[in-house]
């Protein structure tokens, strides 16, 4: 079977997400620019197409920041650079944006983060309606429009900064979220809708609803799948370090580390939540579906876990679903990019997304 090539990004662990042992502090992986540095270079010499830089208000190193510095350092990679929605104004993250994507040589795309503005709680409707507004703001701008703009938050007359993409165009923004919200703003104004991990059924179904959405209001999506993948020599070696991951794991300061993370209480987090809990004793929710990484994990909290042929046959199932794009990741980063780079990344057909 021919299928369409598909993105492969990594992840790098900007917000204090590194381990050898989950819930076991590693001062050697505590997030610093050194070392997310590392995974960057490892995961551009693995030959990933893209890098996911995550975000947080209170966790680890600042994003732009770390972007705007790792980007001269590429000389193919891409990167996937979060931005959090509520701490920034339109127009100035516009200007960033399109600096980065200049030092990345045109290389740079955005998963929006519906969030907060540190120290204030919005509700889920009000939230999600801006983030819709900052979307629409940003792609007028970054490609190169005039903008006049009478929304509920922002009210804005302003020519495009002078300095615009290398294409002139708008990035690819990438988003997610299972909400109801979360779901009319992605299908309103993202271009990649993000899904974390779930039994298959469930994604076909999220692929299904997130379509019609889109569809309603002219439009199409692509799909990508977050998850963390454990791949070795044989599914016993795999199972066995996905086990050892765990082996020094206190289920009290597992809980901490969950409740520690912005989003603890969202929908998606319930989601992988109810995933968990409604596993098989060993914690795999399906085959080759391990869901013990979100016991000290809030957000994405499953594993692919097998022999390489295993992981690959799992990968291409979603892909005959109709996922274009994965952003993979595993403890410790740097390691585990490492082995996927080898073991499977060279029997996918992959490449950056486009438009």
């Amino acid at each position: 079977m021919t299928r369409p090539a598909c993105e492969i990004s990594w992840f790098s662990a900007l917000c204090d997400d590194d381990y050898e042992f989950l819930g076991v502090p590693d001062a050697k992986l505590k997030s610093s620019w050194e070392h997310c540095r590392d995974i960057v270079m490892q995961a551009e010499t693995g030959g990933f197409d893209n890098i996911l830089l995550p975000s947080g208000y209170q966790l680890g190193i600042d994003t732009t920041a770390f972007a705007s510095a790792i980007a001269p350092m590429l000389r193919r990679m891409a990167l996937l650079m979060a931005v959090r929605i509520g701490e920034s104004w339109p127009p100035q993250l516009a200007r960033q944006i399109a600096t980065i994507d200049r030092l990345l040589g045109g290389r740079l795309t955005v998963n929006i983060i519906s969030s907060d503005l540190p120290g204030e709680t919005l509700a889920s409707a009000p939230r999600y309606a801006r983030t819709v507004e900052a979307m629409h703001i940003l792609k007028t701008l970054l490609n190169g429009e005039s903008l006049d703009h009478d929304g509920e938050f922002w009210k804005l007359k302003v020519d495009p900064p002078r300095i615009g993409t290398v294409d002139g165009k708008a990035p690819l923004l990438y988003f997610g979220g299972l909400s109801p919200d979360a779901r009319e703003a992605a299908a309103k104004g993202c271009d990649v809708f993000l899904m974390w991990p779930d039994k298959q059924e469930n994604v076909a179904a999220i692929i299904a609803d997130m379509t019609a959405r889109a569809a309603a209001h002219g439009r199409t999506l692509k799909f990508g799948y977050r998850a963390h993948v454990i791949v070795r020599d044989t599914e016993t070696e795999a199972r066995a370090a996905a086990d050892r991951l765990l082996s020094k794991l206190d289920d009290a300061e597992g809980a901490a580390i969950r409740a520690k993370s912005l989003d603890s209480t969202s929908t998606g987090v319930a989601a992988q939540a109810a995933l968990r809990e409604n596993a098989a004793d060993d914690g795999y929710a399906e085959a080759n579906l391990w869901t013990g990484v979100g016991r000290a994990r809030s957000g994405c909290g499953a594993a692919i876990v097998g022999d390489p042929d295993q992981v690959l046959a799992k990968i291409n199932a979603y892909r005959d679903m109709g996922i274009e794009a994965f952003i993979l990741s595993g403890y410790p980063h740097a390691a585990e990019a490492d082995l996927f780079a080898r073991h499977v990344l060279p029997n996918i057909d992959h490449a950056p997304l486009t438009r």
